[in-house]
C-alpha cells in the first residue's frame, strides 16, 4: 500500500520507512514557532522541572503577535518573557514588534519553512504552511515545551481527507468561498484528526495566497492538518524567497495511497459564502438574508494577505463605507502593510471610512484593536464564529471572503460581492486574452 505526502513526511522524520495512519511515532521537528500567549505556558513547565533549554536556536522561530502592541500589563509581562527568552537563548529568528506580523504570515514569507519539513506550534493555525508541501500542526503547551527542550514531538499518524477541486471559480468567488463551502459539506468536525490534501486543476492554477487560506482552516474542520503537494507555483514562491530545489525533499501522494474519505467540489458551482453564528459550517449563500451589520473585519492569518487588501480595494474605491458600520483592515505583516501603503491601498481605505490597524491577531480573538460589544453584528474575513470569539458574547460574528466582508460595509448589511467585483476568481491566476 502507497503513502500519502502527510505520511512520507511523518515516516522520513521518525526513522520508519513507512508509517500507517493509527502508528505512534517520534517525530522530529525541523520549526518550532512561537508566540507570547502559548509559550511562556511552556517555558514555565521547562523551568519548574529544570529543563530550561533549547534543542536549537537557530530552529526556532518567535513572532509576538496576539496582543501586541501591549493592550494592558498582563499582555505587556507576556511580551516581555517571551523577548527575554530569546535574548537569553539566543533565537537567531525573532520578528519583533514592528518587524513582524501575524506569525503563520510572516513564517510563510520568510523562505525558513519549506516542502518536506516539519512544523509545530502552540497555535491551531500552524496548519497554514501545509500549503508549502510541508507537516505543520498545532499541539498543546506540554508538546511545544517538550519540542523546544528535545526537538520532537509524539504524533498518531493521522488519515488523509482528500479534496478533489476542478473547475474555474465564477467571478467574485474566492479560496475562501471553497474552504467554507467543504466545511459546510462535511461539518465542524468532518476532518477530525486528519490530514486535509488539497488536489485538482482548481488548485493547480490557484496562487500561493489562495492555497495558504485554504490549508489555515483546516483546524475549523478538525483537521490536524492541510496541505497541497510542491508544484511550479510552490517553486517559483520559493524562488522568490531565496530557496533553491536543493534545499528541501518534493513528496507527493502515491497513487495506491489510502483515504479514509475522498470529496469531489465542482468549484464553478460554489458561490460566496457566508458561516453564520456560531460556528463555521454553518455557511449560507452571501446576500441570502438582509443581515444589518454594525462591524466589518479584514485581517488575520487566513485573509490579511496583499491579495486580500486588493480585493478589498477593488470594491471601497470610490465607495463609502456605510453609515453605523465600523470598518477595520489589519494587514497581516509590516511587509504587506508597507506593500498596501505603496500600492495606494490604504489611502484607499481611509477615504472609503475605513480604518487601518497595526499587523497583530488583533480582534480575531477578541484580543484587542476591535474587540465587539454587546449585540454587535460583526462580518470578519478571520477564520472563527465561535460565540465570544471576538468580544462579548451576545455578539454575532459572521465569516466571510475580504470581498464580501467589503460588499457588506459598503451596503450595510451582508451583501453579494459579485454585484461590485468583476476582475476574475480572487486568488486564481488566469491567462490573460
Amino acid at each position: 500500500m502507497g503513502m500519502t505526502i502527510a505520511e512520507k513526511i511523518l515516516a522520513a522524520h521518525s526513522g520508519h520507512e513507512s508509517v500507517v495512519p493509527g502508528q505512534l511515532i517520534e517525530c522530529e521537528t525541523d520549526w518550532v514557532l512561537c508566540h507570547e500567549i502559548t509559550t511562556p505556558a511552556a517555558l514555565r513547565m521547562l523551568e519548574e522541572r529544570g529543563m530550561d533549554r533549547v534543542f536549537d536556536p537557530s530552529r526556532i522561530v518567535a513572532v509576538p503577535d496576539h496582543s501586541v502592541p501591549a493592550m494592558n500589563i498582563k499582555a505587556a509581562k507576556m511580551y516581555q518573557k517571551l523577548k527575554s527568552w530569546v535574548q537569553e537563548k539566543g533565537i537567531e529568528h525573532f520578528y519583533d514588534v514592528g518587524r513582524g506580523g501575524i506569525a503563520h504570515v510572516v513564517l510563510e514569507n520568510t523562505g525558513l519553512i519549506k516542502p518536506g519539513q516539519t512544523l509545530v506550534s502552540g497555535d491551531s493555525h500552524t496548519c497554514n504552511a501545509g500549503a508549502l508541501g510541508c507537516f505543520a500542526t498545532g499541539v498543546g503547551s506540554t508538546d511545544l515545551a517538550g519540542a523546544i527542550y528535545a526537538g520532537k514531538v509524539w504524533f498518531k499518524v493521522p488519515e488523509t481527507m482528500l479534496i478533489r477541486v476542478t473547475g474555474q471559480m465564477q467571478p467574485g468567488v474566492t479560496p475562501k468561498d471553497l474552504v467554507l463551502e467543504v466545511i459546510k459539506r462535511i461539518g465542524a468536525d468532518g476532518a477530525n484528526y486528519l490530514a486535509m490534501e488539497w488536489v485538482g486543476d482548481t488548485i493547480d492554477r490557484m496562487d500561493m495566497e489562495g492555497r495558504f487560506t485554504l490549508t489555515n482552516m483546516a483546524i475549523e474542520a478538525g483537521g490536524k492538518t492541510g496541505i497541497v503537494a510542491v508544484d511550479d507555483t510552490t517553486r517559483a514562491y520559493l524562488a522568490e524567497r531565496g530557496v533553491t530545489r536543493d534545499q528541501y525533499t518534493e513528496y507527493t501522494s502515491d497513487p495506491d495511497a489510502n483515504y479514509k474519505v475522498v470529496i469531489d467540489l465542482d468549484a464553478s458551482a460554489v458561490e460566496p459564502t457566508v458561516a453564520y453564528p456560531h460556528i463555521p459550517s454553518n455557511g449560507r449563500v452571501a446576500g441570502s438574508d438582509r443581515i444589518a451589520v454594525t462591524h466589518a473585519y479584514v485581517g488575520s492569518c487566513t485573509n490579511g494577505r496583499i491579495g486580500d487588501l486588493r480585493d478589498v480595494a477593488r470594491i471601497l474605491k470610490g465607495r463609502k463605507v456605510a453609515d453605523g458600520v465600523q470598518m477595520i483592515v489589519v494587514p497581516a505583516t509590516q511587509a504587506i502593510w508597507k506593500q498596501a501603503a505603496q500600492e495606494g491601498l490604504l489611502e484607499i481605505f481611509v477615504e472609503a471610512g475605513a480604518s487601518v490597524s497595526y499587523p497583530s491577531c488583533g480582534a480575531c480573538l477578541g484580543m484587542h484593536s476591535g474587540v465587539l460589544g454587546p449585540d454587535d453584528v460583526c462580518i470578519s474575513s478571520s477564520n472563527r464564529n465561535f460565540v465570544g470569539r471576538m468580544g462579548d458574547p451576545t455578539a454575532q460574528i459572521y465569516l466571510a471572503s475580504p470581498a464580501t466582508v467589503a460588499a457588506s460595509a459598503v451596503a450595510g448589511y451582508i451583501s453579494d460581492p459579485r454585484q461590485y467585483n468583476a476582475e476574475g476568481p480572487g486568488g486564481e491566476t488566469e491567462a490573460a486574452d
